[in-house]
Parts: C-alpha cells; structure tokens; sequence
C-alpha cells in the first residue's frame, strides 16, 4: 500500500495555504510568494524509492516508531531543520513498524534512527534524538563533506 499523500503546509513568509506532495520534482514553493516551502512527508516500504530514492533534494530520514518517546522528543526539531532549510533538504519519516523492509534494508537497531540520503545514496547517519540546532548542523557538515 502505498502511502503517498500531499500534506498542506503554511508558508512561513505569506501565510498563504499550499499542498506540497510527498514526491515530485524539483522543489516545493509558495503559490503566492514563491519562497521555499518546508517539505516533509512519510514514506514505507512500498513509496521509498519515489519519495526519498528519486529526490532531487536530500534527504534527512526518521526512522521512528509510535511508541518511542525520543522518536515523539525529536520530531519538532527535525521539522524546525526542515523549515531552516526549506529549498535545501527534504523531510521524510519512516514508521519503522509499518515498513519492516526498511527497518531490515538500513538495519534499524535502535530508534530514532537519522539517514541523511543524497542522490539515493546515504551520506551521514545517526541514532538517538538531538536539538534542532545540533541536527542541522549534523546535516549541514554531511551535505558539505559529500560535495
């Protein structure tokens, strides 16, 4: 089952209302404004390769299950990351429950586990939760070091 929605995000510069879909080319702007929008979205086994493998952005995946506490801690940072680098990286969490796969593919021993993905390829990855600023700047030294 594939789990491709679009989610509606409030662009931080206009207020304006978008749809930014899990998966599609390019990068997601402001219908009104045309600044970057934040682009997070969920993936599983079965929409993997469309919403993180074929991203032209990279990609910061949250490998997360419902009944972890610092899975539920760490998500705001990470979609604060998100916001900060709207236009340059992509959000995308994986319930590890509902994607066994993945959870296989990556061997997820611990969550939450952070893959940060570039061109389908993984470039950086941690485990456990951290504040925003720390995360992005875990994304940003990865980002810079892959060239």
């Amino acid at each position: 089952m594939k789990t491709m929605t679009s989610t509606v995000v409030q662009c931080k510069h206009c207020g304006a209302s978008n749809r930014v879909p899990a998966a599609a080319k390019g990068v997601p702007r402001c219908g009104k404004c045309h600044n970057p929008l934040p682009w997070v979205a969920d993936a599983d086994d079965d929409s993997f390769a469309e919403v993180v493998e074929q991203s032209t952005l990279p990609v910061i995946v949250d490998m997360w299950a419902v009944w972890c506490g610092p899975c539920r801690m760490v998500t705001p940072a990470l979609e604060t990351v998100a916001t900060e680098l709207a236009g340059r990286v992509k959000l995308v969490k994986v319930n590890v429950d509902q994607a066994p796969k993945l959870a296989q593919r990556f061997t997820i021993q611990a969550v939450p586990t952070l893959i940060l993905m570039k061109d389908g390829q993984v470039i950086a990855r941690q485990a456990g939760a951290a504040p925003a600023a720390a995360l992005r700047r875990w994304v940003e030294d990865a980002l810079a070091k892959s060239g």
